[in-house]
């Protein structure tokens, strides 16, 4: 496996939003939440149109010094991608997203390291997971970060059938 992490690029907008898409294909579904795949099939329903995919080319190339997007690439197909944003009081993951056939082969841990370079080693950093995203969880216990108990929904998360993705906060303290 030659994989390479890369900072995205605006050229990268089909396939990260296609990683994106199937990862929340393969995660999000719960029945014990009332999220079904029809929910996620209707959220992604305009993300693959042309004009959207220009938007999201033109977020991706305009992110600010404090964000970044890394992709993780193998032979030209992006299977993995992390997102990050640097605040003044701390570094919060976005997202890491492995595409499901890629999941349990250290991409998620390759993108988790790479991102550490663009963190400021001195202060907490956060994530927030899908409370029942247990690989998620598993994976950042994983590599150093604790749950805090926190746990929370935000609108942003409300699924066509009404259901809301609930979140937990995860925190690496330094």
């Amino acid at each position: 496996m030659s994989i390479k992490i890369r900072k995205a690029d605006s050229g990268d907008a089909y396939q990260t939003t296609f990683v994106l898409y199937k990862t929340w294909l393969d995660t999000y579904p719960n029945k014990e939440h009332g999220v079904t795949i029809d929910d996620i099939e209707y959220k992604f329903k305009y993300f693959f149109t042309e004009d959207n995919l220009k938007k999201r080319a033109t977020i991706i190339k305009d992110y600010s010094e404090n964000e970044i997007m890394l992709v993780a690439e193998e032979e030209g197909e992006i299977i993995g991608l992390v997102k990050i944003t640097k605040t003044e009081d701390r570094n919060e993951i976005e997202a890491i997203y492995v595409l499901p056939g890629h999941q349990r082969k250290g991409v998620g841990t390759m993108l988790w390291n790479e991102s550490q370079k663009h963190f400021n080693q001195e202060l907490e950093t956060v994530v927030n997971v899908a409370t029942y995203n247990d690989k998620a969880i598993n994976f950042y216990r994983n590599i150093g970060f604790q749950e805090t108990g926190v746990v929370w929904s935000d609108e942003k998360f409300r699924m066509k059938s009404g259901s809301i993705i609930p979140q937990t906060k995860l925190i690496i303290k330094r």
